[in-house]
């Protein structure tokens, strides 16, 4: 382990996202002597959720940011923090969810997903959430249809009890309510601290 080089440990460490784990096992040292390295280069350790979150994407992030370019794209991707901001469900940490009974707001939101942030098609998941006496096969038939989605990813649906008070509403859900959610902590973060920035008047 001592003719390791700094160079070589970044590489490992910093690019790659090996954990420490792996590269005492690559290295056939100790983790202690890969810590040991690591603080004798000053090259600074990973947090814990971090760590969590290089081990569930080794290969980088799922996702890649790609600045609007034309007068459309820009639209979009308001349109798409703006809908984040007024509809999605911030409290959830470790993914990127957005609900509502609108097919089309569903639909502009990931092909915002997509068009910004390359999120994959495929990794786009649903959850759709109806009332008991609405019909399933002809919910998921809706939603499969107006979104161009599989049946595969509408991951669970929940039947919920409907009340007197919802008349109006339930007249604009006869379909139910669709979430859209992408599991990324990272991308959620980002997308939250771009609608702090935007309430505090900061600089994008």
């Amino acid at each position: 382990m001592n003719d390791i080089s700094r160079d070589e440990l970044v590489l490992l460490y910093t690019d790659k996202k090996l954990s420490v784990a792996q590269i005492a096992k690559t290295r056939r040292c100790s983790e202690s002597k890969v810590n040991y390295w690591l603080t004798q280069y000053r090259i600074s350790k990973r947090s814990i959720s971090d760590a969590v979150y290089a081990k569930h994407n080794p290969h980088g992030d799922p996702f890649l940011f790609r600045k609007p370019t034309s007068m459309d794209e820009m639209f979009l991707y308001g349109l798409g923090v703006g809908l984040y901001w007024g509809e999605g469900t911030k409290k959830n940490k470790t993914s990127v969810r957005l609900g509502n009974s609108n097919p089309d707001l569903i639909k502009k939101f990931v092909q915002f997903l997509m068009a910004t942030y390359q999120a994959d098609r495929k990794k786009i998941r649903f959850g759709l959430q109806i009332f008991g006496d609405m019909s399933q096969r002809k919910a998921v038939r809706f939603w499969t249809q107006k979104l161009s989605i599989n049946r595969s990813q509408i991951m669970k649906t929940i039947v919920v009890t409907p009340h007197r008070s919802i008349g109006n509403y339930r007249e604009k859900s006869k379909y139910g309510v669709m979430t859209a959610y992408f599991n990324n902590r990272k991308l959620r973060d980002i997308l939250c601290t771009t609608i702090d920035n935007i309430a505090m008047d900061k600089p994008m």
